[in-house]
C-alpha cells in the first residue's frame, strides 16, 4: 500500500526543478489558473463540456521539449484517431478521440516522452487503472510509444460536468445530497487503496444521463501539473466541501472568482459565511455539512460536531443525516374533453343559421333527427328485437324444464357427483387464487443504489426469455462481495400487476448468493431503491428456490445478487440464466 501512495498518490516532481515545491490545494481559486488556463476551461482536461471551443495555447507549453505535432486525424498505435483538441497545456494535450478497434469515443493524454511528469504519470494512471472502482473514469491503458506516452481513459458522451450545472443555478436538496454522498464514498474508497485525486473541480465531476456522479483524472490530472500534498485526505475532503457549497449556493467559497462562480467575501475575523446564510431555502443539515468538510478558519464555528478531515469521516458524516429524497411528481391535470361535431358513435346536429321571425308569429320548430337515421337505425331495432325475442324463448324453456323436473328436486345429490362437482371449480372462482401457477414477467430494469450507472440492464430480457443458453450478466469485480464497492446489485421484475407470488427460482452460471424481496402490493409508483422492497428469502447455489413461508401479493420482485461467482477468466460476475416466478 506504502508504495502504490509513494508511486500514485505524492506525485512530486522527480523530473523536474522544483520537487519540494509545496503546490496550493487544487480546489482554492488560486490554484484554479495556476496551470496557465482560465478557471472556466479548467474543467475540460479530457473531456468537453460540449462547447467544442478549441483553448488557448499557453506560454509555457513548449518550456521542456517539443510538443508533438499533432492534429485532428492523427492515428496512434494505427488505432486511435483523434479528433478534437480540448486541452492544450504546459507541454500536454488531451484530445477527443475514437478507438477503431472496439469503435468508442475515449479520451487521450498526450506527452512527449522527455516530459519532466511522463514517470509520475504513468506511474499515476496504472495505478488509477488497478482500482477498477465503477464510480470512476477508468483508464484503459497506458503506453511510452517512441516520442510520445499517452494515456487512454473512458469517454462518457452522456455525461455533463458539474460546472455546465452549476451555472444554471444551484442543485436541489437532494440532488446536492447525492453529489457529495457519491463523492465521498468514492474518494474514501481510493484513499483505502493508497490513491488521491488532489484536482477535484467542477470539470472533474460529471453527472451521467441515470444521475450518478463520475469523477475523472483520478491522481493523473495532478500528476500531469505535477501537484503534490502532504496531506491528501485533507485536500481531497476540503475539495468535497467546496464542491457542496457551490451545488448550495452557485458561489465558489473563496474571495476569488473561479470555475465560471462568484467568490464569497469573507466575514470580519476572515470566517467564511456558511450556505444558508448566503442563499435562502439551503437546507440546514447540508450547510453544516459543507462548512465541515471545508475545515477552514472559523468554518465550524457555529457547530459543535467536530470538522471532517477525510473522506472516510465525510461519509460518516452524511451518513447520518436523514435521507433527502426527491421531491413527489406533480399531477399533471387533463386538458378538459372538448365535444365536437364528429364523435364517434354519435350524431350531432350542424348549428341552424338563425332564422328571423315576424312579430306575433310563432318561433317554427327545429327538427331533432333521430339517433341513427335512416336505414341503420332500422336494422338495428330489428336485430335488438330479435335478441330480446330470443333470450324469452331460452328463458321460457328453462322455466319449463324445471317446472317438469321439480318432482326430483328434494332428492339429494349423490355424494360422488357433489365432491366431483367441488373438485371442478377453479379455485380463483371462489376468491382463492391458484398456485404453483407461472406468472408471467412483463419486464426487468436495473438496482444498483451504489453503483454509477455502468450495470447495463439492455440485456435483462435474457434472465427470463426461456432459454437457459443465454443470460444476463453483472459487471466484473476483483471479489465475490462486489470488490467491497458495494451490498450488491439486482434486478427489478415487472409482474404487470399485483399478483399472488411464492415462489422464486433462479438459475445461475456458477454458484451465486440471492436475494428474493418484494415490493408491497399497495406501493404507489414504481420502486426505485432497496428500501422499498422487503426480504423474503436468501440462498446460495447454480440453481436456487426461493419459497415465501405464505403466499404475498406483490407487482415488484427484487432478484438481489449478495455473492458473485469466479468465472473463467478469473473475475467475479454474476450470470443469470433464467428466472421463473409462480403463484
Amino acid at each position: 500500500m506504502a508504495e502504490r501512495s509513494t508511486a500514485a498518490v505524492d506525485v512530486a516532481h522527480s523530473g523536474g526543478d522544483s520537487g519540494g515545491e509545496d503546490t496550493p490545494q487544487p480546489s482554492r481559486s488560486d490554484d484554479a489558473a495556476a496551470d496557465g488556463t482560465a478557471p472556466q476551461n479548467d474543467g475540460q482536461d479530457g473531456q468537453g463540456s460540449g462547447g467544442g471551443k478549441r483553448p488557448e495555447r499557453s506560454g509555457r507549453e513548449n518550456r521542456e521539449g517539443g510538443a508533438p505535432d499533432l492534429h485532428s486525424g492523427h492515428k496512434l498505435a494505427k488505432r486511435y484517431r483523434l479528433e478534437e483538441c480540448v486541452t492544450r497545456l504546459d507541454g500536454f494535450s488531451s484530445w477527443r478521440a475514437v478507438d477503431e478497434k472496439l469503435r468508442r469515443a475515449v479520451g487521450i493524454h498526450i506527452l512527449p516522452a522527455d516530459h519532466r511528469q511522463v514517470r509520475p504519470v504513468l506511474a499515476a494512471a496504472r495505478s488509477a487503472a488497478l482500482l477498477g472502482d465503477p464510480r470512476f473514469v477508468q483508464v484503459l491503458d497506458a503506453v511510452e510509444d517512441g516520442e510520445l506516452v499517452y494515456v487512454v481513459h473512458e469517454w462518457l458522451p452522456d455525461a455533463v460536468p458539474l460546472g455546465p450545472l452549476l451555472a444554471a443555478g444551484p442543485l436541489p436538496p437532494h440532488e446536492a445530497y447525492e453529489l457529495v454522498s457519491q463523492l465521498a464514498e468514492a474518494m474514501a474508497a481510493a484513499h483505502r487503496e493508497g490513491l488521491a485525486h488532489l484536482r477535484l473541480t467542477p470539470g472533474a465531476v460529471l453527472r451521467t444521463g441515470t444521475g450518478q456522479y463520475r469523477i475523472r483524472g483520478l491522481a493523473v490530472n495532478a500528476a500531469l501539473r505535477g501537484i503534490s500534498s502532504a496531506t491528501p485526505q485533507r485536500s481531497d475532503t476540503e475539495a468535497i466541501g467546496a464542491l457542496l457549497y457551490a451545488a448550495l449556493t452557485q458561489r465558489w467559497p473563496y474571495e476569488q472568482d473561479a470555475y465560471g462562480l462568484t467568490g464569497v467575501a469573507r466575514l470580519s475575523g476572515g470566517t467564511l459565511m456558511p450556505p444558508d446564510q448566503v442563499r435562502a431555502n439551503v437546507h440546514r443539515g447540508l450547510s453544516e455539512l459543507a462548512m465541515r468538510a471545508l475545515v477552514n478558519d472559523g468554518a465550524t464555528a457555529s457547530s459543535e460536531n467536530p470538522p471532517c478531515t477525510t473522506p472516510e469521516e465525510l461519509v460518516r458524516a452524511v451518513a447520518e443525516l436523514p435521507r433527502i429524497r426527491p421531491p413527489e411528481p406533480a399531477f399533471v391535470q387533463p386538458a378538459p374533453y372538448e365535444r365536437t361535431t364528429y364523435q364517434q358513435g354519435a350524431f350531432v346536429a350542424e348549428p341552424v343559421p338563425a332564422v328571423s321571425v315576424p312579430a306575433g308569429a310563432a318561433a317554427p320548430l327545429t327538427a331533432v333527427p333521430p339517433t341513427l337515421p335512416g336505414r341503420t337505425g332500422k336494422l338495428l331495432k330489428w336485430g335488438v328485437s330479435a335478441l330480446l325475442i330470443a333470450a324469452l324463448g331460452l328463458g321460457s324453456w328453462q322455466i319449463a324444464d324445471a317446472l317438469l323436473k321439480g318432482d326430483k328436486g328434494g332428492e339429494p345429490a349423490p355424494r360422488g357427483q357433489v365432491q366431483s362437482e367441488r373438485e371442478n371449480e377453479e379455485p380463483s372462482a371462489v376468491g382463492n387464487p391458484v398456485s404453483g401457477k407461472p406468472v408471467n414477467i412483463t419486464s426487468a430494469r436495473i438496482l444498483d443504489p451504489q453503483g454509477a450507472g455502468r450495470e447495463d440492464a439492455d440485456d435483462a430480457e435474457l434472465a427470463f426469455d426461456g432459454n437457459p443458453g443465454t443470460y444476463w450478466h453483472t459487471l466484473h469485480y476483483a471479489s465475490a462481495k462486489f470488490g467491497n464497492l458495494k451490498p450488491g446489485v439486482g434486478l427489478i421484475l415487472d409482474l404487470g400487476e399485483a399478483q399472488q407470488v411464492s415462489t422464486l427460482k433462479v438459475s445461475f452460471l456458477g454458484p451465486t448468493g440471492v436475494d428474493f424481496l418484494a415490493s408491497p402490493a399497495t406501493i404507489s409508483g414504481r420502486p426505485d431503491s432497496l428500501g422499498d422492497f422487503s426480504k423474503v428469502s436468501s440462498g446460495n447455489g447454480t440453481e436456487v428456490v426461493l419459497t415465501a413461508k405464505k403466499p404475498i401479493r406483490t407487482q415488484y420482485v427484487l432478484v438481489w445478487l449478495t455473492e458473485l461467482p469466479l468465472t473463467e477468466q478469473q473475475e467475479y460476475r454474476g450470470r443469470i440464466t433464467e428466472i421463473s416466478v409462480t403463484s
